[in-house]
């Protein structure tokens, strides 16, 4: 006995930004994959389909059509499809495991637990906040997705295609490491060849593998205090004993580092999370400190490029002489977070090295996402829209700064640069981690300093408010409401107050 599959399980909607075809390719591919539809079964015809769904008759042959060629499913005579007797996909019935069979003991059975690493906290559905004060988010409007597409259409050009099609084995694109070489770095006063540069899926990627490579158990490890909490997690799951130094308002202070130290993780042009800039004196004393005692510098470098208020110091990397800093940069930060794109460069021996450890876990970054950000960056798209960011991140710093006044909130670091967030410090009696909930409750969205302080378990009074994805028309109000939020539980014992 036949069995036809009945038009009504399509659905079309038309405020989807798939188009028909996909969306009736979407239903049949779906469907047949959980087992919704059982192989042989005879699709409507293109006409009934057609007419029930009121689309044209050819944009349903031509769906049909694709998913033959997807091997979902055959055609029968001329105008007739039935789902095949083998699709791709297909769930297999087989014998399922006795429900009474002794589940894996997953705790005992994996070996090092990374899900105990504390991360900053960030609702998944973050834009349906109005007040969304989100460090590190993008705001579309000031990207420009017309530019990008084309850069990805550019990218899969016959020749490029060949080439990002090909295995690039360990290397990377060379279009992209030559605009690294000579555009990216030199503004950040760092002079590098292409075997000194590897590409890496973001900064955290680099700093995984760097610290890898020369970290292992019994090591020292110094970081800043408070510090990015990947930045300490990477460094205590190498097994090295890590020591968190109080930064103060000019960064690290070298003369404060421990007698033994193997590497030092630092972020001198923009700390994170406060913003403080390191001054080249004690950068100079702490590459000093490095050739004397013989320890090595991992510079995370970020967010130069959003500069409104005054030009970037050089890279720390600009003034090392003997090779001993390994310097990290990302475009994700700059761009958009999900790129996920970014590079390091030291010296070539290490680079070997680092290549031959990335090839262990994922050979290289896509190539189309490499060649697509190469055009991107060498068309001039780049630049436009880190322009357009500048202007528009001072204007939204400017009304945040005018709003923490008016409220009278403290801030306790800003980048002397520009950057995208300010580091605020409430009372002494605040848990930070509590504002965090009471204010998701008002539509408020800012980000507890808690896990930024990774030797404390202490509540934290510092929070972070960014301003790269609220519009600029909302800042004085969701200030307004941190301030009244402070304000709920204000009174302590002892008559503190915010």
């Amino acid at each position: 006995m036949q069995i036809h599959v009945s038009e009504t399980i399509f659905f079309i909607d038309r405020e989807s930004g798939l188009g028909l075809q996909a969306q009736l390719r979407e239903t049949v591919a779906s469907a047949v994959v959980a087992g919704r539809i059982q192989p042989g079964a005879q699709l409507p015809s293109t006409r009934r389909l057609a007419a029930y769904l009121n689309i044209s008759r050819i944009t349903v042959t031509l769906a049909y059509q694709e998913l033959l060629s997807q091997g979902y499913v055959e055609a029968v005579d001329r105008s007739a499809y039935r789902i095949a007797r083998n699709p791709p996909g297909r769930r297999l019935e087989g014998d399922r495991p006795s429900s009474s069979a002794k589940p894996v003991d997953w705790d005992s059975k994996v070996a090092m637990d990374f899900s105990v690493v504390r991360q900053v906290g960030k609702p998944l559905d973050w834009r349906r906040y109005p007040y969304p004060f989100l460090y590190g988010q993008l705001d579309p409007s000031l990207f420009d997705l017309n530019a990008w597409r084309d850069c990805a259409r550019r990218a899969l050009a016959r020749e490029d295609f060949i080439l990002m099609a090909s295995d690039f084995a360990a290397a990377d694109d060379v279009r992209l490491v030559n605009y690294i070489c000579s555009r990216t770095l030199p503004r950040r006063g760092i002079h590098a060849t292409p075997d000194e540069i590897l590409v890496t899926v973001g900064a955290q990627n680099a700093l995984w593998i760097a610290t890898r490579l020369i970290l292992e158990n019994g090591s020292s490890a110094v970081c800043e205090n408070p510090c990015h909490p990947d930045i300490s997690a990477s460094l205590l799951l190498s097994g090295a004993k890590v020591t968190a130094l109080d930064v103060d308002a000019e960064g690290l202070p070298p003369d404060s580092l421990p007698d033994d130290v193997d590497v030092v993780v630092v972020t001198p042009s923009h700390h994170s999370p406060t913003g403080a800039t390191m001054p080249i004196d004690r950068r100079v004393r702490l590459l000093q400190a490095a050739t004397e005692r013989d320890f090595v510098i991992v510079e995370d470098d970020y967010e130069f490029e959003i500069s409104f208020l005054a030009p970037p110091s050089p890279a720390l990397k600009a003034f090392d002489t003997t090779g001993r800093v390994l310097y990290i940069g990302s475009f994700s930060k700059s761009l958009f977070p999900g790129l996920r794109l970014g590079y390091l460069v030291a010296p070539a021996p290490f680079i070997r090295k680092a290549r031959a450890l990335r090839s262990l876990m994922l050979r290289h970054p896509p190539g189309h996402l490499q060649r697509t950000a190469a055009y991107f960056l060498a068309l001039g798209h780049y630049d436009a829209v880190l322009h357009r960011m500048r202007t528009e991140y001072h204007a939204r710093h400017i009304v945040m700064a005018e709003a923490f006044q008016r409220e009278g909130l403290t801030v306790a670091g800003a980048s002397a640069f520009g950057g995208t967030s300010f580091w605020m410090k409430g009372p002494e009696w605040l848990d930070a981690d509590r504002l965090v909930e009471i204010l998701r409750q008002k539509g408020v969205l800012v980000e507890s300093g808690s896990s930024f302080f990774p030797k404390s378990d202490a509540p934290c009074r510092f929070f972070r408010m960014g301003y790269s994805s609220i519009p600029k028309s909302n800042i004085a109000e969701g200030v307004a409401r941190v301030r009244a939020a402070l304000d709920t539980f204000s009174q302590r014992p002892g008559g503190e107050t915010a």
